[in-house]
């Protein structure tokens, strides 16, 4: 962790601070509910502190400098507000690091890398932190790299952790945002047996932005030979902005 004396105001501490220092008894009592902390719940003991998203970013904007050990200590914090600020200082860092002023391979390798050693321990354990980072440290890292088909990819979506298999598949956003549906469509058909219904969730969503971004057909052509087994959920999703009639087409399939 960097020295408090070379950077006092950026520091994890700080930073937590000022998450706590807008904290509300009331939205915390309301997000406890809405992320599903209770017992056998997939956010099972997780704490907050009642910051909303907006109020959360605002925070972060007077952070983003902070140094990646810093952001990364923050990670292991209990409070979610806390992970989310830092997982939303490492996007800032990335995209900073990514512009065409400011490339930084090397900064951009260790925030991809300072994010899978996060996700790996569990610190990355809800929908929310995952849908703020994944296509940016992970998708848009690799896309960048040439990478698509990288073996990551595959190896987080075989994984038994519900949070690594959904940053497998929003990772792929990054791709279908560029134009390139291939990930997605490699790694859904592994996925159509998930027993997560917020995987049933991620895919479709993919799925419905692939035929949205990249071709009507590539999705059309996906529901065509996947469609019988796709949980209702992922097949509610894919074909959200499909016609009624072709809803009810593929709903009839299964």
């Amino acid at each position: 962790m960097a020295a408090a004396s070379e950077s006092p105001e950026l520091t994890a501490r700080a930073l937590a601070a000022a998450i706590d220092a807008a904290g509300d008894h009331d939205d915390a009592a309301f997000l406890q509910r809405f992320f599903k902390t209770g017992p056998g719940q997939y956010g099972e003991g997780d704490v907050f502190v009642g910051v909303r998203v907006p109020a959360t970013r605002a925070i972060v904007r007077r952070f983003e400098r902070m140094p990646l050990a810093e952001a990364s200590a923050l990670l292991d914090s209990p409070v979610h507000e806390h992970r989310l600020a830092a997982l939303l200082v490492m996007v800032r860092q990335f995209r900073v690091a990514s512009a065409f002023r400011t490339r930084d391979d090397a900064a951009r390798e260790r925030l991809n890398l300072a994010y899978l050693d996060a996700v790996r321990r569990d610190r990355v354990n809800n929908w929310d932190l995952v849908d703020a980072s994944a296509d940016s440290l992970v998708g848009e890292f690799l896309r960048e790299s040439g990478r698509g088909d990288d073996a990551l990819l595959d190896e987080l979506a075989a994984s038994d952790s519900l949070w690594e298999r959904r940053v497998a598949v929003l990772a792929t956003f990054a791709f279908i945002k560029a134009g390139d549906g291939a990930p997605i469509l490699r790694l859904a058909p592994r996925l159509l047996d998930d027993r997560e219904d917020l995987m049933h969730k991620a895919v479709g969503w993919m799925l419905r932005e692939l035929g949205k971004r990249v071709a009507r057909g590539a999705l059309t052509g996906f529901l065509d030979e996947y469609a019988p087994r796709m949980p209702r959920t992922m097949l509610s999703y894919a074909t959200e902005h499909l016609t009624p009639a072709e809803r009810a087409a593929y709903r009839a399939m299964r």
